[in-house]
């Protein structure tokens, strides 16, 4: 009768005692989400169901933040439709510019999303989530419309594969880089349609933000989810901000995994992903020079307040270079204010980045940093495909944030330990 994670969460939401990998299962929906790209599309397919009201108000969120604040006529127009319908069906978590954060950082920090929860959002990177210990996941826009009507979803149960880090990590090197080179090690599709869960010493060590950045990625090696058991980290994350009770789940001793990774990342270096996909990693120590021209530090991936604490350390004191853009972008209002009471922001202002209201835009190429034909940029989003973050002769190359603030400084990409 032994179970993964995975399996416990869904057996507990489909209302059977055991699940197994393969099977399909109606499981009831804790929480729900789209944002201004994926919601309209919803929208639009539940009332084309001809439905008056969604399942439970308070089981879906509503976040405007791909393309806000409004970039243009068209993006105003699906903001709208979401507080329209947001004030229509009574939905309180419909999240307006000044009190709106990427959607990945806002709804733990909010406390909507917890442990034992099974998750859906019009959103790839809702796997951030299992970070929790929680079964979330991307689901397409009609997907998201039938579970607001109704409060459940079908799966077909995951197959689980284990990952477990041993070791003593460098400096600056963190949860970005274990996903770097666990993607690397694997491929983009190395964990198709598989819950990947993560554990081992090194993990257990890991704050929650940097948990959170490898439980986003997860879907970069092409998983249905990335999931870490819950623990005492977890219990003082969500404890203070928990809006319903939550359920820890593990995986028993004997639950059977498709396959089995053990690495000592003791020599692991800050990994760079190079064009144009996340499993061409590199450490940063192996690369030749590369000159760059932006530089972007946020997204749902390393947007938190460690990560803008982590780039504040490295560009205290110094200058972005002169041919370098810099754009940092805290992921909440809250992290954005906990930013600026630390005087994190005006070290980002001495060194002449510019420091944006939270948005997702670069990451997806969609405002606040569009790259030009030719140009490179060192992010700390999740995805580098070809014209990602712009035109299609752009490159993108993902790190950490140390590395993107140590290459802001240096005007190429760059070891922080290079500008200390």
């Amino acid at each position: 009768m032994a179970m993964t994670l995975a399996e416990k969460i869904l057996a507990a939401h489909s209302g059977r005692e055991r699940v197994e990998p393969g099977e399909l299962l109606e499981v009831s929906v804790d929480f729900c989400l789209g944002n201004d790209i994926t919601a309209p599309i919803a929208i639009k397919a539940f009332r084309e169901a001809g439905v008056e009201k969604v399942f439970d108000p308070e089981r879906i969120a509503l976040v405007p933040d791909h393309f806000v604040p409004n970039k243009d006529i068209a993006s105003a127009m699906q903001v709208k439709m979401l507080r329209d319908f947001a004030r229509e069906q009574g939905i309180s978590h419909y999240f307006e510019v000044g009190r709106m954060g990427i959607e990945h950082a806002l709804l733990p920090e909010q406390g909507l999303v917890l442990p034992g929860d099974v998750v859906i959002g019009a959103d790839s990177h809702t796997c951030t989530y299992g970070a929790l210990g929680a079964f979330a996941t991307g689901v397409g826009s009609t997907d998201l419309a039938a579970a607001m009507i109704l409060g459940t979803t079908w799966f077909k149960v995951p197959a689980s594969v284990k990952f477990v880090y041993r070791g003593k990590r460098k400096p600056w090197v963190g949860g970005k880089d274990l996903i770097l080179h666990t993607i690397g090690q694997i491929g983009v599709d190395g964990a198709r349609y598989m819950a990947m869960e993560f554990t081992g010493p090194v993990v257990e060590d890991l704050p929650m933000s940097h948990r959170m950045t490898m439980s986003n990625m997860a879907i970069e090696a092409g998983a249905k989810v990335g999931l870490i058991a819950p623990d005492q980290v977890t219990h003082d994350y969500v404890a203070g901000r928990a809006r319903r009770p939550f359920v820890f789940h593990h995986s028993d001793p004997e639950a059977r995994y498709e396959a089995v990774y053990e690495w000592d990342v003791s020599q692991l270096d800050p990994m760079v992903a190079l064009p144009h996909l996340p499993e061409n990693v590199k450490p940063v120590t192996e690369l030749p020079e590369i000159p760059i021209d932006q530089v972007v530090i946020g997204s749902c991936t390393n947007g938190r307040l460690d990560d803008l604490r982590e780039a504040a350390a490295v560009l205290k004191g110094r200058k972005v270079s002169d041919h370098v853009r810099c754009i940092v972008i805290p992921a909440t209002q809250r992290i954005y204010r906990q930013a600026m009471d630390e005087g994190l922001l005006q070290i980002f202002l001495e060194a002449e980045a510019a420091v944006s209201t939270p948005t997702c835009g670069p990451c997806l190429g969609g405002h606040m940093g569009i790259l030009a034909q030719g140009e490179r940029a060192v992010a700390t989003t999740n995805r580098n495909f070809v014209g990602r973050m712009g035109h299609p002769e752009s490159e993108v190359y993902l790190s950490s944030p140390a590395v993107a603030a140590a290459s802001a400084v240096l005007g190429r990409i760059a070891h922080p330990d290079e500008v200390r």
